[in-house]
């Protein structure tokens, strides 16, 4: 089937690129000429594991292709998903629908003269109440269009998957026949057992606003516990491990550590806060307020400790962060705990170094009061204290033993709970991490230097 994605952001490439490859012709549609440049020559301007690949070997068969011309995409096909931004408003926590306010306004027009039935399909994340009048504004320009909704829920670092192989399928739609457009497209995942869930486009819009306020809340519930282990002397790793096992809870997103960020939680939540209020309904979801102040105290928690750690002043001290992206397997900074909490660090005195495989040249761009480098051992030297902030893979294979040649005091705080804390503390560090115990570390009367030192 010929289709068009609208706007060529993260969920917008990746979803032009996985359709591609499952056989449709696609036409990648962005105002911006330079990105719509690099795409065509195959350059992606974000690190996603696999997305590469697939976007040149699809340029190179001809099933994707990109324009900025929105008259050359309601002329290449009838169905067009929309996937622009939906950031939240400066000073509020609604939603600014601005982006995708102007693309439906703009191909409205472009859908007027075309002949025939079209479907619009929104992927965008949006309030509820955002694709009926959506619809409403489209259809008095292009009585012949439809609006559906069909919302995403892609996971950064597993984009791919997640996209070809996904958990569910949601689709918002009024007529049969938009319903029967949409499980054609996605005819290989529902052959091979995804479940399709097809609804009104009210519940389709606040599926995924639901989803990651309940996943929001998970992790703040964990975090929360976390404190109270820190003042009771419990295990909050263990204390998941064994909350989990419930399956009525659940152990994924039970993660202790520094919170969740991104461009999806910390906005979701709130635009569903903002969106219930509008409606009289802010008490109903009340809690996810406190879901949020919860995952922004985690950030001035974690300076608090580093501060102690670093013998109690950041004043003069050289601090190491390890981590800058919100999350492993992506470089995206967008509200990012790691660079929230380096940066405050900075603000109180001391020198910050950040390593970050992927992430780097972002930080640098939105933070340049601090410094970036792609060795670990550069970013550690004669530190105070080294931060673990993101959970990257190679940051568990680092040799305690010789990092400590390398710092000031061997003190770490794992604010992530993946690294190994008896291997650190046998190699003589102080070992520090939310809602655990700290047994084995150095005696209490402050961190000790380096071998080296």
């Amino acid at each position: 089937m010929r289709m068009t994605v609208i706007g060529t952001g993260y969920v917008g490439l990746v979803h032009a690129a996985c359709m591609a490859d499952m056989g449709h012709e696609v036409l990648g549609i962005d105002r911006d000429a330079d990105r719509i440049t690099a795409l065509s020559q195959g350059r992606v301007p974000f690190f996603e594991p696999g997305l590469h690949e697939l976007l040149n070997r699809n340029l190179k068969s001809g099933q994707l292709r990109f324009t900025h011309s929105l008259a050359e995409a309601a002329r290449f096909a009838r169905t067009h998903f929309v996937c622009v931004g939906t950031p939240q408003q400066p000073g509020s926590h609604a939603a600014d629908l601005r982006f995708v306010d102007g693309v439906m306004d703009e191909l409205a027009v472009h859908l007027r003269d075309q002949r025939g039935w079209c479907l619009v399909v929104g992927k965008s994340t949006v309030p509820v109440g955002t694709a009926t009048r959506l619809a409403d504004r489209l259809c008095e320009v292009a009585p012949h269009a439809e609006v559906a909704w069909n919302p995403e829920f892609l996971r950064e670092g597993f984009a791919v998957h997640d996209t070809l192989m996904p958990e569910r399928l949601v689709a918002g739609v009024v007529s049969p026949r938009a319903d029967a457009t949409l499980r054609e497209i996605y005819a290989p995942m529902v052959h091979a057992g995804t479940p399709f869930i097809s609804t009104d486009l009210p519940t389709a819009e606040l599926v995924k606003l639901a989803a990651n306020s309940f996943l929001a809340t998970k992790i703040s519930f964990i975090n929360a516990m976390a404190e109270l282990c820190d003042a009771m002397g419990a295990d909050v790793v263990t204390l998941a491990e064994a909350v989990g096992r419930d399956p009525r809870i659940g152990r994924p997103f039970l993660q202790p550590g520094l919170g969740f960020g991104g461009s999806c939680l910390p906005k979701d939540v709130r635009a569903l806060v903002a969106r219930a209020e509008e409606l009289g309904l802010g008490a109903s979801v009340a809690f996810l307020r406190e879901v949020d102040e919860i995952n922004m105290r985690q950030r001035l928690r974690t300076i608090t400790l580093a501060e102690q750690l670093a013998g109690g002043s950041f004043s003069g001290r050289n601090v190491a962060v390890l981590g800058a992206a919100f999350k492993p397997g992506s470089d995206d900074v967008r509200d990012s705990p790691a660079l929230a909490v380096a940066d405050g660090i900075r603000c109180q005195g001391a020198r910050v170094r950040v390593h970050d495989p992927e992430a780097a040249d972002r930080g640098r761009a939105v933070f340049p009061g601090l410094q970036f480098t792609l060795d670990v051992p550069k970013a550690c030297e004669d530190a105070d204290v080294v931060l673990h902030l993101t959970a990257w893979p190679e940051y568990g294979g680092i040799d305690p033993t010789e990092l400590a040649m390398v710092v000031r005091r061997p003190v770490i705080l794992d604010a992530r709970h993946t690294l190994d804390a008896a291997r650190w503390r046998s190699s003589g560090w102080t070992f520090r991490a939310f809602g655990r115990p700290s047994p084995g570390d150095p005696a209490d009367t402050g961190p000790s230097e380096s071998p080296r030192r």
